[in-house]
C-alpha cells in the first residue's frame, strides 16, 4: 500500500482526504503544521505529499524548498493545495519544485486523480503507468543527444555522466520535448503528449517548467539552447549537439 503524507492544518479536511484516499487503497499519514510534516518525513519513506499552502507555523512554499533542498527527500512528489487563487503563488510553487497545484475547494475525485498523475510520473513507476505521453518509461531505453543522456527505465537525466536534478513533472516534460526532436511543439501538442497532466495549455506555468529544465541540462551560455523558444509558436528540442 502506498503511503501518502499528508501535511494540512484543517482537520476535517484532513480526516476527508485521509479518509477519501484510505478507501482508494493509499495510506494517508496526517501532520497539521509545516515543522510536524518535515519531522515526519523521518517515519517514511512517502510515496508522495500533499501539502497545504497555507500553514500555521510556515507557509507551504517553505515547506517545498526545504523538502527540496534535501537530497533525501529532493524526488518526493508534491501535490500543493491552496485556497488562494493568486498565480503568482502557483508559479512559485512550481518553481520551488511542487508536481502540481490544486486550488481549494476541489473533488475528492479530481485530487485522487492528479496523485495517481504525479505517483505515476515518479522514479520506480511501474512501466505501464507512465501517464499516457506516448514514450515507454519502462524499457530502459536511453534518449542520446551528445552530452545529454535521458534515461527513460532509470527516469534519470545526465550530462557528461552527471546526473542532473529534475522534478518528475520536468522528467516527464523533457521525454515528451526529446520523443520529437527538431519538431516545433506547441503549448497544445505538449500538454496533449503529457495527457493527464496538471497545467494547462495555455498556463503559463509551463514556461516556467522549461525554464527549470533549461538551468539543468544547459549549462554553457556559450553554446546554443538544447530546448529552443519558437516565438509564437513552441518549443523544439534541437537534434545536434549544443
Amino acid at each position: 500500500m502506498q503511503r501518502i503524507l499528508l501535511i494540512e492544518d484543517d482537520p476535517r479536511l484532513a480526516a476527508m482526504v485521509s479518509d477519501y484516499l484510505g478507501q482508494s487503497g493509499y495510506r494517508a499519514v496526517i501532520a497539521a503544521d509545516g515543522a510536524g510534516g518535515l519531522a515526519r518525513l523521518d517515519d517514511g519513506p512517502f510515496d508522495a505529499l500533499v501539502l497545504d499552502l497555507m500553514l500555521p507555523d510556515m507557509d507551504g512554499l517553505e515547506v517545498c524548498r526545504r523538502i527540496r533542498a534535501n537530497q533525501e527527500y529532493a524526488g518526493l512528489p508534491i501535490l500543493m493545495l491552496t485556497a488562494r487563487g493568486d498565480a503568482t503563488d502557483r508559479v512559485i510553487g512550481l518553481e520551488l519544485g511542487a508536481d502540481d497545484y490544486l486550488p481549494k475547494p476541489f473533488e475528492p475525485r479530481e485530487l485522487l486523480a492528479r496523485l495517481r498523475a504525479i505517483l505515476r510520473r515518479a522514479p520506480g513507476a511501474a512501466a505501464n503507468s507512465t501517464g499516457g505521453y506516448g514514450l515507454d518509461g519502462g524499457r530502459g531505453d536511453v534518449l542520446a543527444f551528445g552530452r545529454l543522456e535521458i534515461d527513460r527505465g532509470a527516469r534519470e537525466v545526465r550530462v557528461d555522466g552527471a546526473v542532473r536534478e529534475l522534478t518528475s513533472y520536468q522528467f516527464t516534460l523533457l521525454v515528451a520535448l526529446a520523443g520529437h526532436p527538431g519538431r516545433v511543439l506547441s503549448r497544445e501538442a505538449i500538454m496533449d503528449l503529457v495527457k493527464g497532466e496538471a497545467l494547462e495549455a495555455f498556463d503559463r506555468s509551463i514556461d516556467v517548467q522549461i525554464s527549470r529544465i533549461r538551468q539543468a541540462i544547459e549549462d554553457d551560455p556559450k553554446k546554443p539552447r538544447r530546448i529552443i523558444t519558437v516565438r509564437g509558436s513552441g518549443y523544439v528540442f534541437a537534434k545536434a549537439q549544443p
